[in-house]
């Protein structure tokens, strides 16, 4: 059995831009693969959510999981998991989080 793997806009949107980003910076090919990483690690953590890391510091309930130099992040839903957002590991996460918290109380399960 498949467990559901829902991407909120903001992850939808993160991910579209990485691709373009990828793409328009070294290849067509090399977005398509990523592009294809993201998506099969989204549907592993569906049906393995407790892979990923515990990022209560950051949210609660919250976990995180690496696709090369990027981040998933999801919370787990009944039957799955909800992606939230799909960042650089790069980034100031804490910054992110924090400026991301109004969002996250809308969308994350309780």
């Amino acid at each position: 059995m498949t467990n559901i793997c829902r991407f909120t806009i903001p992850a939808s949107q993160d991910i579209e831009s990485i691709i373009d980003y990828v793409a328009s910076n070294k290849n067509f090919n090399t977005a398509d693969k990523l592009l294809e990483k993201i998506n099969d690690k989204c549907r592993k953590l569906a049906n393995l959510p407790n892979m990923g890391r515990k990022r209560d510091e950051l949210y609660p309930s919250l976990r995180s999981f690496p696709v090369d130099d990027y981040l998933i992040f999801y919370c787990l839903i009944e039957r799955g998991i909800e992606i939230q957002r799909v960042v650089s590991g790069y980034r100031d996460l804490g910054e992110l989080f924090g400026e991301q918290s109004d969002e996250l109380l809308l969308t994350m399960p309780r």
